[in-house]
């Protein structure tokens, strides 16, 4: 069974006055057809977690450990994490000129798989993927992420996300930028892909209105670079009535 376990981690950011702590001490273990949600206000942490746990090179860890089925995240490349099942939905897609959408899917497909999916097969795979997100062929054609729109962007993050079938799904604010009609059709991908059982999903937003349509197995509070509070699905909905106030007014992780 895939788990990500996450003990004690601490990083920091380098920036114009000298590094700065950001996570100060991650306890988390999501495990295989768990779904947690990640929630905070801005400026807590969240992204940077995610972003250390794909291994970014702006973030230094400095302590504590990270394993994915009892091997060691941290040791682990790049390239190497995403080979052992991390998959990092981010906030702000970048783009990709030059490279098409669907040449980029076949070359992380055969990265992640270890050897290229056959052309017929991945094509129609990618095609039928594509269909279910409401994605227009044309984009197969089109540069990864250049001119799209950010509900565009976001679905074709999925895009990835149900092709390469990772073990750990990272989504870092999915939601961000999405009109109702996309939220409920990027959720529903999300869903496919946790029907399966087979993918570990954490879920970094601080809306609730995600979670209307992916239904979280737990949720955790984030407040100044860690986990404050942990509670089931009645966590998010007194978040929604409350709001942070209460973690932040009360120094929660300080």
């Amino acid at each position: 069974m895939a788990t990500l376990a996450i003990h004690d981690l601490h990083c920091q950011v380098q920036t114009d006055h000298g590094p700065r702590e950001i996570l100060r001490g991650v306890d988390l273990t999501v495990r295989q057809g768990e779904t947690h949600a990640l929630m905070g206000p801005n400026g807590s942490g969240k992204t940077t977690l995610a972003y250390a746990l794909a291994g970014h090179p702006k973030y230094r860890i400095t302590s504590g450990t990270v394993t994915l089925d009892g091997e060691d995240l941290l040791a682990m490349k790049v390239d190497e994490r995403a080979r052992a099942g991390v998959f990092l939905a981010m906030q702000y897609p970048v783009e990709v000129p030059g490279v098409s959408m669907v040449n980029f899917l076949r070359a992380a497909a055969t990265a992640v798989r270890g050897e290229a999916p056959r052309l017929r097969t991945w094509l129609k795979e990618v095609r039928e993927a594509m269909a279910r997100l409401q994605i227009d062929p044309a984009f197969a054609e089109r540069n990864v992420n250049e001119g799209f729109s950010g509900g565009e962007k976001k679905r074709h993050e999925i895009l990835q996300l149900e092709l390469l079938k990772p073990k750990i799904a990272i989504l870092d604010e999915t939601d961000s930028g999405l009109d109702i009609d996309a939220l409920r059709v990027v959720s529903e991908g999300v869903n496919r892909v946790r029907a399966t059982g087979e993918v570990a999903t954490l879920l970094i937003t601080h809306y609730t209105r995600i979670l209307r349509y992916v239904h979280p197995d737990h949720v955790h509070v984030f407040s100044a670079g860690r986990i404050v509070d942990s509670g089931g699905p009645e966590l998010a909905e007194r978040l929604e009535e409350e709001g942070y106030e209460a973690y932040v007014r009360s120094g929660a992780g300080d």
